[in-house]
């Protein structure tokens, strides 16, 4: 998962939202620290379950990452305002884990990824990403180079 997420940054520029979804455990955070390692943030990658949102400024010319997990919100848009993500959006990527029906109104233009693995089951930790690109931003952009 890290791996897919620094190949993942090679992708993204500011403006760009990726919406992730899994079940927990799945590694949506995982992937978000490649993320940030890709895009050469500053700061350790670590889930904001409890401060909901995070900013890792970049320690280069690239844009900031702005990691939210909206997990433990139950609203939708209005109660994400307070974080002022569409303020943050046009120069930041933004990633959002838990985001479905809570942040799509953001943005016409995101990136979906829905991470999927085997339940309980300690021993494969195999997971199964699919990668969808909505709007015109990802019409044009080969999403093949995430494949393994």
């Amino acid at each position: 998962m890290r791996e897919l997420g620094r190949r993942l940054a090679k992708l993204l520029r500011a403006g760009d939202l990726v919406m992730l979804s899994g079940e927990l455990g799945a590694g949506k955070t995982t992937l978000t620290r490649g993320l940030g390692e890709g895009l050469g943030v500053r700061g350790a990658v670590t889930s904001p379950t409890f401060v909901i949102a995070r900013v890792h400024p970049s320690l280069g010319d690239g844009p900031p990452l702005v990691h939210v997990d909206a997990y433990r919100l139950a609203g939708g848009l209005d109660e994400m305002e307070d974080l002022d993500l569409d303020v943050s959006l046009p120069e930041s990527v933004i990633v959002v884990e838990w985001g479905e029906g809570k942040v799509e109104e953001l943005t016409e233009e995101r990136l979906q990824l829905v991470i999927h693995r085997a339940v309980g089951d300690t021993t494969d930790e195999v997971r199964h990403v699919t990668v969808t690109g909505l709007g015109e931003r990802w019409g044009s952009v080969d999403l093949s180079v995430l494949s393994a």
